[in-house]
């Protein structure tokens, strides 16, 4: 996988996340149709850039946009 995939990939979570803020990890899956390999890069991406907030609750991680 390269930068841009990753970075393509960042975008399609970053629309999800526009749409509807504060996603469980599982549903923001089923929203990119992005595999774990595919989803994990990019929200690295974002929470390196300031874009998103992780944050653990219970069994799942919220990540909401910043």
């Amino acid at each position: 996988m390269n930068v841009d995939v990753i970075g393509a990939n960042a975008g399609s979570v970053w629309a999800a996340l526009n749409e509807k803020n504060n996603q469980a990890l599982k549903n923001l899956k089923k929203a990119t149709k992005l595999k774990d390999k595919e989803i994990l890069p990019a929200l690295g991406w974002l929470a390196r850039e300031g874009k998103i907030s992780l944050a653990e609750e219970e069994a799942d991680i919220i990540v909401t946009l910043l």
